[in-house]
C-alpha cells in the first residue's frame, strides 16, 4: 500500500484506464439523470462537496489573513474550529470508507478491486498530510504572539501545506467520485449499502 502511493495521489491526472469502464458507461454529466442516484451517491457526493467548500474556505481564509484583512487574533478565532471539523470529519469519512464501503463495493465488482486498493493508498497518504496540515496550522497559531514576521512566515508555511493537501483532496475525491457513484449507477440496491 504505501510504496509509490503518494507518487500516484499527486501525479496522476485519473484512474487508470482499465478502472474506467463503467465511468464511460456512466459518464459524469449523465449521473443526475439516472432514477438512482439516491440514498448513498447523494450522500456520496453532498459529503465530498461539503470537504471541497471547507477546504476552500480555509484556503480563502489564509488569503484573507495573508492580505490583511483579517488580524492575527481574528484569524486565529476563525480559523481554528473550521479547521478542526474539516481534519475531522475527513479522517472519520475515510475510516468509513476503508472498513465498510471500500471491502463491499471491491467484493460486488472484483475488476475494480484494485481501484478500491489506490483509493485506500490515497487515505494514507492524505492521512499523513492532515498530520502535516494540523502541525503547520498548530505552528502558525503559536506564533500569533510572536512579531509579524514569524507569523507570516507561518502563515506561509501553513498555505504551502494546505494547498499541498487541497490538491491531493481534489484529485482523490474525483477519482473516487468516478469509481464509486458508476458502480452505485450500475448495481444500485444490489450492493446492499442503501
Amino acid at each position: 500500500m504505501g510504496e509509490g502511493a503518494d507518487f500516484l495521489l499527486l501525479e496522476r491526472a485519473g484512474l487508470p484506464d482499465d478502472l474506467r469502464w463503467l465511468t464511460e458507461k456512466y459518464p459524469r454529466e449523465t449521473w443526475q439523470a439516472h432514477s438512482n442516484i439516491h440514498g448513498i451517491a447523494n450522500m456520496w457526493l453532498q459529503r465530498h462537496d461539503m470537504f471541497r467548500e471547507l477546504g476552500g474556505m480555509l484556503t480563502n481564509g489564509i488569503g484573507d489573513y495573508r492580505e490583511g484583512r483579517l488580524t492575527a487574533p481574528e484569524f486565529a478565532r476563525w480559523f481554528a474550529p473550521r479547521l478542526n471539523h474539516f481534519l475531522g470529519h475527513l479522517d472519520g469519512h475515510h475510516n468509513v470508507e476503508d472498513h465498510h464501503y471500500f471491502p463491499v463495493f471491491a467484493k460486488a465488482e472484483t475488476r475494480l478491486k484494485r481501484g478500491f486498493e489506490i483509493l485506500d493508498a490515497d487515505h494514507h497518504t492524505i492521512h499523513e498530510g492532515l498530520e502535516r496540515n494540523a502541525e503547520t496550522a498548530n505552528a502558525f497559531i503559536r506564533t500569533l504572539q510572536d512579531s509579524e514576521d514569524k507569523q507570516r512566515f507561518a502563515a506561509d508555511a501553513y498555505a504551502d501545506e494546505n494547498s499541498r493537501l487541497i490538491a491531493m483532496l481534489t484529485r482523490h475525491l474525483a477519482d473516487e467520485e468516478d469509481l464509486i457513484i458508476p458502480l452505485i449507477l450500475d448495481r444500485g440496491r444490489a450492493l446492499g449499502i442503501d
